[in-house]
């Protein structure tokens, strides 16, 4: 599976941004895809997650009610609308795959990972 991710840019605080993941490949088996971000000097932490087939989604904390996570089943893409965007969201975004079921919010539960897409947030 590969993943092509993107979207990423320069925004004011307040602003908003959507980020785009492709997946191809054999993308027959998949379970969930999630969004995950990673800031300098920290560890990469979990964003948002939907499920392929019924559609739950799950979200940190720190992002609930400002993002919005969904995908196209049809296209294989998932979506990760961003609102009320603020400086501490910048990171690079990583979008991820999982095949299997289980947990969608632990990075190393996923086996496939997107190239990262960053954003930056300025005050």
């Amino acid at each position: 599976v590969q993943l092509q991710a993107s979207g990423g840019g320069l925004v004011q605080a307040g602003g908003s941004l959507r980020l785009s993941c492709a997946a191809s490949g054999r993308t027959f088996s998949r379970y969930a895809m999630g969004w995950f971000r990673q800031a300098p000097g920290k560890e990469r932490e979990f964003v948002a997650s939907i499920t392929w087939s019924v559609g739950s989604t799950y979200y940190a904390d720190s992002v609930k009610g400002r993002f919005t996570i969904s995908r196209d089943n049809a296209n294989y893409t998932m979506y990760l609308q961003m609102n009320s965007l603020k400086p501490e969201d910048t990171a690079v975004y990583y979008c991820a795959f999982r095949a299997s079921y289980g947990s969608v919010r632990w990075a190393n539960e996923y086996d496939y990972w997107g190239q990262g897409t960053q954003v930056t947030v300025s005050s």
